[in-house]
């Protein structure tokens, strides 16, 4: 399997947690965020705990993050097909209630191509397992985060590590940008 750089929480961070007792959430949903690509997929989970229909009783938690590799020395029909198997082991260990994905944003045609195609990978295995999405273009992502939807990358990953409480900005970007991912659906999901 070609995940790589996986981050479970520390144990520091595990004591953080409050423990609260089952019947007193109103609803739990587990977020994983996904950052498209054909060479590196991020993934960003998250738990979002909402004990009451307010707002200020929910609780936003970082589950785990890293990426999913596709050696570039391999045709492009088996990193598709990596990737393909891939995601379905980190579906079936993650048991995501809802993906956030980014919506394809068109900058450089070359990359594109290729993002578009990993994508569709992408939207097939959530397609088969029949898992709610939600897509967000970058502005939307930025937007959300930090309140301007033209903010820095930087900017981003920042709001990213305070959101979840993080000592560092997570590491690569691409895991990074799939946590801002999960984030901005949460928020939408608080929203609503």
């Amino acid at each position: 399997m070609a995940i790589a750089n996986r981050k479970l929480p520390t144990k520091s961070w595990v004591n953080q947690i409050s423990i609260q007792k089952p019947e007193l959430l109103f609803m739990t949903r587990q977020i994983l965020g996904l950052d498209p690509g054909l060479a590196i997929v991020g993934f960003g989970a998250i738990s979002l705990e909402q004990r009451s229909a307010k707002l200020s009783d929910t609780t936003i938690t970082m589950v785990d993050f890293g990426v999913i590799r596709t050696p570039s020395d391999m045709e492009i029909t088996q990193r598709l097909s990596t990737l393909f198997d891939d995601l379905h082991t980190l579906l079936d260990e993650l048991q995501p209630d809802v993906v956030a994905i980014e919506r394809l944003f068109f900058y450089r045609m070359a990359n594109t191509i290729l993002v578009a195609q990993a994508r569709g990978v992408i939207m097939l295995v959530l397609g088969q397992r029949r898992l709610p999405y939600l897509e967000f273009a970058p502005p939307q992502i930025k937007q959300a985060l930090t309140s301007y939807g033209k903010a820095e990358k930087i900017e981003v990953q920042e709001a990213v590590m305070r959101e979840l409480d993080l000592e560092e900005i997570p590491q690569p970007d691409d895991a990074a940008d799939a946590l801002a991912l999960a984030l901005t659906a949460a928020f939408k999901l608080t929203d609503d």
